[in-house]
């Protein structure tokens, strides 16, 4: 049955079977070992690297793009709860103009197409609702694509105009987002969210915008201003982030003085965030400019008499005339109005000045004791702005600093650093271990091949006298057979064998000699040696 294999895989046949039993176990876990590798490789290098086809998609849309991907044979994935679906990354592209053509996504709950469902009977108040509700899908929509936002939801409170109305009332919105748990929204992220809507809608002022998170946790509401996401208003955290800055700071400059954690700074600040505005007005005239206007009156009067009356002057003043009185009388009135200069002056104080500032200084008095402590505090009290007649107020003090708890972590994470350093030697070990191991086993098996082949090898002395052998053996066996047959008669050669049949008996012989040669080659050798030790000369 082997002969009839190629000459390639009847050697690998036989190579294999003349190894050992460890030999041909390892040869059989490393060839299995192979052909599973192999398939996990084919399988991860087959996979296809999926991208993101749809997101933000309502259960409708997902459901309808779902069933067409189904009917087209196309792999997918969903992700994000079922709201974003995922495709071969090759596809991405033919699959959207595909799904469009399909009119998907379509959610007509949402968004403007709200406004092609209208009817010619369809009432002011209905009309006004739906453009309500096709404006806030649209802000839910733009909303949704800002980066980290997973879902928005947008409520309008827009009062229809009254034309017989002196005021009216202005609109509000209100906004619920969902961002992602790894990031959640920045102070920036949150005004654009606050200005996109009210940018959006008439009449709406950014004050009357209010964020809300997924979680319950305000983000923005009066003025539009953004809140921390701790919890915590925004004067709070602009006081921490102050503080920290300054902490920050300083420490910087007394770890290069004294070294680090030798020195702890700690500032308390007091910041103002009232906003004050201060209006002056002054007014200046230059007198080289002429006035814009003047008027000017004058009176006079001359004249003597003997009368004993008067006559009524300015002011119901009686001026006398007769004897004894000269009779002038004279009134000059002048008017100019000049151009007049005005300044207006208008100053807005911006929120989170200082109102007070407390610095605490500690150093470790055994590193520190050469230090000047009074240096320390005129270095810091320059660095920090103190200000005594603000009632700021900086303390400097030394003192032993209690280590124990940071020479023990120092201990635990050099013991960890250790155990690491040891754990990855370790692994390193075993490895190289288990290749070493690997590598001595296939030394030995091919040693053996090697062997094993080099037995099964004659050389061609060897091989010669086998031959003369062989030949000898035939010759003798027919010379047998012709004794037989003459010994016989006539009657015995009607059931001698045809030269067919001797000469697949020859064939079968040889394969016998063969056969013996490759299963006891060292046995098989030494015989030859001593046949050809016996036939020459000298043995």
């Amino acid at each position: 049955m082997t002969d009839r294999l190629p000459a390639p895989v009847r050697r690998i046949t036989d190579t294999f079977k003349s190894f050992t039993p460890g030999q041909k176990a390892v040869t059989i876990f490393a060839v299995f070992a192979i052909i599973v590798g192999g398939y996990f490789f084919a399988t991860w290098a087959a996979k296809p690297s999926y991208s993101i086809l749809f997101n933000n998609l309502s259960t409708k849309d997902a459901s309808a793009i779902v069933e067409s991907l189904q009917k087209t044979n196309t792999s997918y994935e969903l992700a994000n709860d079922g709201q974003t679906i995922l495709v071969p990354r090759d596809q991405v592209n033919s699959l959207r103009l595909q799904l469009s053509g399909e009119g998907l996504p379509n959610d007509e709950g949402t968004g403007y197409s709200l406004l092609d469902q209208q009817g010619i009977t369809t009432s002011d108040f209905m009309q006004h609702a739906n453009y309500q509700r096709a404006l806030e899908g649209e802000l839910a929509k733009t909303i949704q694509s800002i980066d980290g936002v997973e879902a928005a939801t947008v409520h309008l409170v827009m009062p229809q105009k009254d034309v017989f109305a002196d005021t009216a009332t202005k609109p509000t919105a209100s906004v619920l987002v969902a961002s992602k748990s790894t990031s959640p929204l920045t102070g920036d992220q949150v005004q654009a969210i606050v200005h996109l809507v009210a940018s959006s809608v008439e009449g709406l002022d950014p004050t009357q915008v209010t964020v809300a998170g997924a979680d319950g946790k305000i983000l923005s509401t009066g003025g539009g201003a953004a809140i921390a996401t701790g919890g915590d208003s925004g004067s709070d955290a602009q006081t921490v982030e102050f503080q920290n800055r300054m902490n920050a700071s300083l420490q910087s400059m007394l770890d290069r003085l004294v070294g680090p954690g030798h020195s702890v700074v700690t500032t308390t600040a007091d910041l103002d965030f009232d906003q004050t505005e201060t209006r002056k007005k002054e007014y200046s005239s230059d007198p080289s400019l002429p006035s814009v206007s003047e008027t000017t009156s004058s009176e006079t009067y001359t004249g003597s008499g003997t009368g004993n009356g008067g006559v009524l002057g300015p002011d119901n003043i009686q001026v006398p005339s007769g004897a004894g009185s000269t009779g002038q009388y004279a009134n000059k009135n002048e008017a100019r109005q000049n151009a007049l200069n005005e300044v207006e002056e208008i100053r807005r104080k911006a929120p989170g000045s200082i109102r007070r500032l407390n610095v605490a200084v500690l150093l470790d008095s055994t590193t520190a004791a050469s230090v000047d402590p009074t240096q320390v505090q005129q270095l810091v009290s320059s660095a920090a702005g103190i200000d005594p007649t603000r009632g700021d107020t900086i303390v400097v003090s030394a003192m032993p600093f209690d280590t124990s708890a940071q020479q023990a972590a120092q201990s635990e994470l050099a013991a960890a650093a250790a155990a690491d350093k040891q754990d990855k030697q370790l692994t390193l070990v075993k490895s190289g271990a288990l290749a070493f191991v690997v590598l001595i086993l296939i030394f030995l098996a091919w040693r053996a091949s090697r062997r094993a082949k080099r037995r099964q090898e004659l050389s061609a002395e060897e091989r010669a006298h086998l031959e003369a052998m062989q030949a000898a053996l035939d010759a003798q066996r027919q010379a047998e057979l012709e004794a037989t047959e003459a010994m016989h008669g006539i009657g015995m050669l009607e059931s001698a064998p045809t030269p067919e049949e001797r000469d697949e008996a020859r064939e079968e012989r040889h394969r016998e000699i063969e056969t013996m040669v490759k299963e006891k080659p060292d046995e098989m050798a030494q015989l030859l040696r001593s046949w050809m030790s016996i036939d020459s000369p000298h043995g």
